[in-house]
């Protein structure tokens, strides 16, 4: 049995369905296909959750810029909703006709598009529903309706093209922690359900969702933006596949973004640690939760390319090669870029030394509003880190930070991460741009530039 992943990419317009189509054409055994929301609905179903959310509370600015405790004094209310509504309704009008418009280009009689049907009208009953004050709860419940809808517009093409395909609502098998938008898996309870779901007596096609989960009462999670990789491998892992296939828009895992750094390579094979470090530290074309389910039980991840499947690719699995850490023929240095960074730097008011117990506050924090930092450092009397810009998670933050330090904040950074480096490349990459925070091993360079 193999997985397949489709990312939104791969499922945007007719042109990359028909290709996804031709690619489980030629795959004749047992199959698990994921598939992410269409195009960019992700991003688009964010822009509606904002717009619901400010209509509801009848605020000017948008909702998640709203500081914690005023936000919290505010009412909702159904006249509200009534009379501030409008943003939001075109906002899910222009979404449901983008998948509509897909919808009458590919398929023409399908009692499945009864289904299609009805999971718009349970997401514009959502919104005339009185919302919770819990913004990644809010999150979860709308923005998952991306995966569900394209999943079944893509099961009902499939079907009138001949497959026998089955639609499975992986809510129903993996199952989470309440932990929402970065739900954490219960691996035993997800392997006995996806198990009971995944039987393959009368299927050998099944078409499920990525990024989304649900807790052990039934309420709708995420594991994370772009989780839907994530999402294969937890298939794979409690299903035992054969391998996993990620098929995206480019040719398979580089060195660097071709679209920031110049003569990229195609990497043809790398290890798991290598991937575990290369998305640890940002690299985007994998989720950074991906590989290991994989690693624990050695099964093979392949990154193609859609538009030429025919393309090896980049093969992830076992090459001790690329643990050693030095440049070499095999091992050619690997750069990640994350830009949009925060820098904070800390201070306690009576200018104390920063040791365990003002880190240990500062960290709490971080846990609390489940901001993951990137690159830190510490002098004797302060504290900075960078981290992702956030602008739920870093207000309410920020706020109680200041309850307890002097803190410098400001937003516009670079991080760069460089592995398996040597001199004359980090000099070549940086040239001459201002480093802020520098951190160096034996295998990886780390750089916050301005």
């Amino acid at each position: 049995m193999q997985i397949y992943k489709f990312g939104g990419a791969s499922v945007r317009n007719t042109k990359t369905i028909s290709s996804l189509k031709n690619i489980i054409s030629q795959n004749n055994g047992e199959l698990i296909v994921v598939v992410s929301a269409m195009g960019k609905t992700t991003q688009q179903l964010e822009i509606l959750l904002n717009k619901y959310l400010k209509a509801w509370f009848n605020i000017q600015e948008n909702f998640t810029s709203v500081p914690k405790v005023q936000r919290d004094k505010l009412n909702a209310s159904i006249e509200n909703w009534n009379h501030n509504n409008k943003e939001a309704l075109d906002e899910y009008t222009n979404i449901k006709n983008y998948h509509y418009q897909i919808v009458n280009e590919i398929i023409k009689e399908n009692i499945s598009l009864n289904k299609i049907g009805e999971l718009f009208n349970e997401l514009e009953k959502c919104l005339e529903q009185e919302p919770s004050y819990n913004y990644d709860y809010e999150y979860d419940r709308i923005v998952s309706y991306g995966e569900l809808v394209s999943t079944r517009i893509i099961n009902a093409f499939l079907i009138e093209q001949g497959f026998n395909s089955k639609w499975i609502d992986i809510r129903k098998g993996i199952k989470t922690g309440n932990f929402y938008r970065d739900a954490q898996v219960n691996w035993e309870l997800t392997e006995q359900f996806c198990q009971r779901l995944f039987t393959f007596e009368k299927e050998k096609l099944y078409i499920t969702q990525g990024f989304i989960g649900s807790t052990v009462n039934n309420h709708t999670t995420t594991l994370g933006r772009e989780g839907s990789d994530f999402s294969a491998a937890i298939l794979a892992y409690t299903l035992k596949a054969e391998n996993v296939t990620i098929w995206k828009d480019v040719d398979g895992v580089y060195n660097g973004d071709p679209k920031i750094f110049k003569e990229v390579e195609l990497l043809e094979k790398i290890s798991y640690q290598e991937a575990i470090e290369q998305t640890y530290y940002g690299a985007k074309v994998i989720h950074p939760k991906t590989i290991k389910p994989l690693q624990n039980k050695k099964i093979p991840l392949y990154v193609k390319s859609f538009e030429t499947p025919e393309s090896p690719g980049t093969l992830i699995h076992s090459y001790e090669k690329w643990n050693r850490g030095s440049i070499t023929k095999d091992v050619i240095p690997v750069f990640i870029s994350k830009n949009n960074q925060v820098l904070i730097r800390v201070i306690p008011f009576d200018y104390s030394f920063i040791a365990e117990e003002n880190l240990s506050k500062i960290f709490s924090l971080f846990a609390k509003y489940r901001i993951r930092v990137n690159l830190m450092q510490n002098t004797a009397i302060s504290f900075s880190a960078s981290f992702d810009h956030d602008v739920v998670k870093i207000p309410p933050f920020l706020e109680e930070l200041k309850a307890e330090f002097e803190c410098e904040f400001n937003f516009g950074y670079e991080l760069l991460t460089v592995r398996h480096f040597d001199d004359i490349v980090i000099s070549e990459i940086i040239g001459n741009r201002e480093i802020v925070i520098e951190e160096k091993n034996s295998t990886t360079a780390r750089f916050l530039l301005k």
